[in-house]
């Protein structure tokens, strides 16, 4: 599943999934962009470890709710790497964990500007890149949460929702331009963001409630960053407008991301 000659955007790309995503697509050949908001040390670590095993990769930092940040990223992704034609929209915020009638107006625009809104800006800018290689991805990066629905959700998986139904209409639209747009969809996944919902769940830790899950563990990053290699490589160019869950076939714990 060779990725040389590519170039790939990662956001949320220094932490998480997100870094497993850039690890993974690096180690095939792509030279990857890592888009990271806040923190600059774990984007240099993320570059660091790709540039140690011989890859290509340079951080970028934009915050994927802010056009005027992510236009400046893109003109930077292009003066470095050049054209980009492989794009992982991972970057991601929770919501408040509030029931409908105590959430307000704000905060589902806050999440919808993040999971939505801001990805679809970043494709859009990225169109005529993607349109002229031929070949590009999108690759959207959702959650089971977004066909369960769990109570104290509803901002961020209506967010979830409307970018995963933005993605299937873009697969067919693009279609004729060579570009594949799919989604995966992780349950829970061992990161430090899956370590606070357990913990706020009453789990106690990852460690804690591996074994209730399929096949002895909850999710790694590597799980969801090979899907995502394969989605983008040669043995997925007739996949389009799919979406993958990535839960081992769904856990009994009911813990998910």
């Amino acid at each position: 599943m060779t990725l040389q000659g590519r170039t790939a955007l990662v956001t949320g790309g220094s932490r998480g999934v997100g870094r497993g995503i850039a690890l993974r697509l690096a180690a095939g050949g792509a030279a990857v962009a890592v888009n990271y908001r806040r923190d600059a040390d774990a984007a240099k670590q993320t570059v660091a470890d790709i540039e140690a095993a011989g890859g290509t990769a340079v951080a970028y930092s934009a915050s994927i709710d802010d056009p005027e940040s992510v236009a400046a990223m893109v003109d930077a992704v292009h003066a470095d790497l050049g054209p980009v034609d492989l794009v992982v929209s991972n970057a991601g915020t929770a919501s408040r964990g509030s029931t409908i009638a105590h959430t307000d107006q704000d905060e589902y625009l806050r999440l919808f500007r993040v999971h939505a809104l801001g990805p679809l800006d970043l494709v859009h800018r990225l169109l005529p890149d993607l349109r002229a290689a031929g070949r590009a991805d999108v690759v959207i990066v959702s959650s089971v949460l977004s066909t369960q629905f769990p109570v104290n959700s509803a901002p961020y998986t209506m967010a979830k929702v409307a970018i995963e139904a933005a993605a299937r209409t873009l697969a067919k639209e693009e279609r004729a331009h060579g570009i594949r747009v799919n989604i995966v969809a992780p349950g829970l996944v061992a990161t430090d963001m899956g370590e606070r919902l357990v913990a706020a769940t009453g789990g106690g830790s990852i460690a804690e409630v591996d074994a209730r899950f399929p096949f002895g563990r909850v999710a790694r990053p590597a799980d969801v960053a090979g899907v995502v290699a394969f989605l983008a490589s040669a043995e997925a160019e007739y996949l389009t407008g799919q979406r993958v869950e990535i839960d081992g076939g769904g856990p009994d714990a009911g813990l998910m991301t």
